[in-house]
């Protein structure tokens, strides 16, 4: 089997856990060598990409440097606030696959909220379409919690929401 390459960027609002999610996906990443060749970050997310603002961890952060990322604020990768075209006939789909093929990467992740988890829709139905075999996963952070279909996510205090007495909410729910 020949290897592949992963890339992973964060985009939208950084949350307080956005790089600990940054380290898990890189580190288990370059814990597969015999499967993954290289673990590539995009600067600013999809629309640094597609400027070619790319980085290698292995060279970035190399070693015990990665374990910072779990204490690092902010997104170690930077952000973007760009959205993909609705029409998955845009041009800008085959751009962005052309350079996936060009850096052979067979796995894309992407962290972040709401609009994130739309690139990763857009991205996984383009290469449905397309036949393309990337893996395109997202991995789910947002401080508003106003994801679709979670109870919460990474990134907001759930746990003081359910500690509050339901006498401080509107009519006595609780949430």
């Amino acid at each position: 089997m020949s290897r592949k390459n992963l890339i992973v960027g964060q985009s939208g609002g950084p949350t307080a856990v956005i790089n600990s999610s940054l380290y898990g996906v890189v580190s288990e990443g370059m814990r597969h060598p015999e499967a993954i060749e290289h673990v590539y970050g995009m600067i600013n997310g999809i629309e640094g990409f597609l400027n070619g603002t790319v980085l290698d961890f292995a060279e970035a952060l190399p070693g015990e440097k990665l374990d910072g990322l779990k204490v690092t604020p902010g997104a170690y990768l930077g952000s973007c606030r760009y959205k993909l075209p609705e029409s998955l006939e845009d041009p800008v789909y085959p751009r962005l696959f052309k350079k996936f093929e060009e850096m052979n990467i067979g796995w894309f992740f992407y962290i972040g909220g709401n609009d994130s988890m739309d690139t990763v829709s857009k991205l996984s139905r383009y290469a449905a379409q397309t036949g393309s075999d990337i893996r395109i996963l997202g991995e789910p952070k947002t401080i508003d919690n106003d994801l679709i279909h979670t109870d919460h996510t990474p990134g907001t205090c759930p746990q003081i929401y359910r500690r509050q007495p339901s006498s401080h909410l509107p009519s006595g729910n609780s949430l």
